[in-house]
């Protein structure tokens, strides 16, 4: 069990049950997975171009991604059906837990002119979504050997049912909220 996981089981869990005055254990929101995104648009023309991004990819969440295609053909963007676009990661269990702890502790503070999340990013049911700039924050990738800096969608889904107690659940895990 992670580090993580050990601390939402004793204080977190405990926290929302007094706050939302939840009657059953079973009530209290918990992180059901970790969705990272991370879209690759030369890889259309040139498919080469993913295999850099997937090895990112693989060392940043100890998991090997899937490549993301095309669902439709869009003219303007010189894409056809089918095509590769990017690639993804879903991370749940232990792993989610891990990626989550380097996330909070060790990447986003080393994202230049941090200042903290804006807490507007819920849609609506309890799921939150960041954007990073730079995949060269998270320590496992090495610098040198970076060809391009892209960025990188992480969505944290939960089985809160309001964004407000989705929030309290995230600050459970000491997300850096700006107020």
């Amino acid at each position: 069990m992670t580090r993580l996981n050990e601390s939402f089981n004793s204080e977190v869990k405990p926290a929302l049950m007094s706050h939302f005055g939840y009657k059953n254990v079973m009530q209290v929101p918990k992180l059901e997975k970790i969705i990272i995104n991370m879209g690759v648009g030369e890889a259309s023309q040139d498919k080469k171009k993913i295999e850099s991004p997937l090895e990112e990819m693989a060392l940043i969440s100890g998991q090997k991604p899937i490549i993301t295609r095309a669902r439709k053909s869009i003219a303007a963007f010189k894409l056809r059906d089918d095509m590769i676009v990017g690639c993804k990661v879903t991370l749940r269990g232990n792993r989610m837990y891990e990626f989550l702890d380097r996330l909070v502790n060790i990447a986003l503070p080393r994202v230049r002119d941090f200042r903290g999340i804006s807490p507007k990013s819920f849609d609506g049911r309890g799921n939150f979504a960041l954007g990073i700039k730079e995949q060269i924050v998270f320590p496992e990738i090495n610098y040198d050997k970076v060809d391009n800096i892209r960025g990188m969608d992480v969505i944290i889904c939960t089985t809160a049912k309001t964004n407000e107690e989705g929030l309290e659940l995230l600050k459970g895990f000491n997300m850096p909220f700006t107020n």
